[in-house]
């Protein structure tokens, strides 16, 4: 892949340095997806992506790997795809499984990285503890959803979150397992209500959320930000 734009900013070092490092997404729809193409285009050396799910018509209006010609195609392997065709060095792994509490230990082992992008808090809950108790550097995304004003996502510590309903609940449940602390991506704006129960989506907001993520993830591998706690 041509890195040419990035070693500007970079230098040589810079861009070796990514190439080094392993990073893994669990969950790769509105947001993991777009998180995982900023980091195939930013020329990390090895991507693991994870996620069971297939595209529906309902993810067209979000997702990078949604379209007319995806639908019912697993998303791993329309992202993989994606990701290869940007930058075909790139060493991938696709796992085409749902995370849970009984396999997560099967499914993540190290690396520089772990990306948590799952909207079921059973399972962000048991990736999260997992990486925790095994010092895997790990950033959990937050909500995203039933909200259309102009996003803005920032990292925090999850106990410092507020106006979040996702993270409220999974801050409960890590205060239960002994985790003191977990960087997250988080917006400050309160979610709208809807009738329906579904959550709300609107193109651009998953987006915002994931590429934040892939910005704080290639900071940290630089070593500009501080490693999670």
């Amino acid at each position: 892949m041509d890195t040419s734009r990035t070693e500007l900013l970079l230098n040589i070092e810079g861009v070796n340095t990514l190439s080094s490092k392993k990073v893994t997404i669990v969950g790769v729809g509105g947001v993991g997806g777009y998180a995982a193409m900023m980091l195939a285009r930013a020329g990390l050396g090895e991507i693991t992506i994870v996620d069971f799910d297939r595209v529906s018509t309902s993810n067209i209006n979000r997702q990078v790997v949604a379209n007319v010609n995806t639908v019912g195609l697993l998303k791993v392997d329309v992202l993989g795809k994606m990701m290869k065709e940007i930058n075909p060095d790139l060493k991938l792994k696709v796992v085409a499984e749902k995370l849970t509490e009984e396999n997560v230990a099967e499914i993540i082992s190290y690396c520089d990285m772990c990306i948590d992008a799952i909207d079921s808090v059973k399972d962000k809950i048991a990736l999260i503890v997992h990486c925790k108790k095994n010092n895997i550097p790990i950033i959990s995304a937050m909500g995203a959803g039933n909200r259309y004003d102009v996003p803005y996502f920032y990292l925090t510590d999850i106990y410092k979150t507020h106006d979040d309903g996702l993270a409220k609940v999974v801050r409960k449940k890590l205060r239960s397992e002994g985790i003191e602390g977990v960087d997250v991506v988080t917006t400050d704006s309160k979610p709208l209500q809807n009738k329906s129960g579904v959550v709300g989506s609107i193109s651009y907001y998953p987006a915002m959320c994931g590429i934040t993520i892939s910005a704080v993830v290639i900071n940290k591998l630089l070593g500009v930000l501080n490693t999670n706690k």
